[in-house]
C-alpha cells in the first residue's frame, strides 16, 4: 500500500470517528410539549410537526414506534436532516433513559420532548417542578 493509499485511509478514519463522536451532547435542556400523538392517531399533519412535510405519509407502526421531540441540540443535524433520526435520551438526574424520534424542530436549544415522553424521564419529578430536564443525548438507529 502506498503512502498516499495510507493517508487517505486514516484521515478517512479519523472523519468517521469524529463524526460519530459528534453525535452526542451533554447537559441540554429539555422541555415539553403537548403533541399527544395518540390523542391525534399519531398523525404529524395535526400536529403541525416541522418534518410532517416528509414523514406524514410514514406508515403508522413507523410514527409510533417511539416517543416524539423535537430537536434544536447543540450538536446534530438540523432541518430536513434531523427528521425521523433517533436519539436515545438520558435523564442526567436519574439515569432514566428512553429512545425519540424527531419530528419537530424547536429554538430552545436543546430537545422539546413530548409531554408523556418527559414524564417517562422524569423518574424523580424534578422536571415538572423546574419545568425542564437536564439531559444528554446521542443518535442511534431508530431500528423501524
Amino acid at each position: 500500500m502506498g503512502r498516499f493509499t495510507c493517508f487517505c485511509m486514516i484521515v478517512l478514519l479519523s472523519l468517521v470517528v469524529s463524526s460519530a463522536y459528534a453525535q452526542s451532547a451533554s447537559n441540554v435542556r429539555a422541555t415539553y410539549h403537548l403533541y399527544h400523538p395518540e390523542q391525534i392517531g399519531w398523525d404529524l399533519l395535526k400536529a403541525s410537526a416541522y418534518c410532517a412535510t416528509w414523514d406524514a405519509n410514514k406508515p403508522l407502526a413507523w410514527r409510533r414506534k417511539y416517543g416524539w421531540t423535537a430537536f434544536c441540540g447543540p450538536v446534530g443535524p438540523r432541518g430536513r436532516a434531523a427528521c425521523g433520526r433517533c436519539l436515545r435520551v438520558t435523564n442526567t438526574g436519574t439515569g432514566a433513559q428512553t429512545t425519540v424520534r424527531i419530528v419537530d424542530q424547536c429554538s430552545n436549544g436543546g430537545l422539546d420532548l413530548d409531554e408523556a415522553v418527559f414524564k417517562r424521564l422524569d423518574t424523580n419529578g424534578r422536571g415538572i417542578a423546574q419545568g425542564h430536564l437536564t439531559v444528554n443525548y446521542q443518535f442511534v438507529d431508530c431500528r423501524d
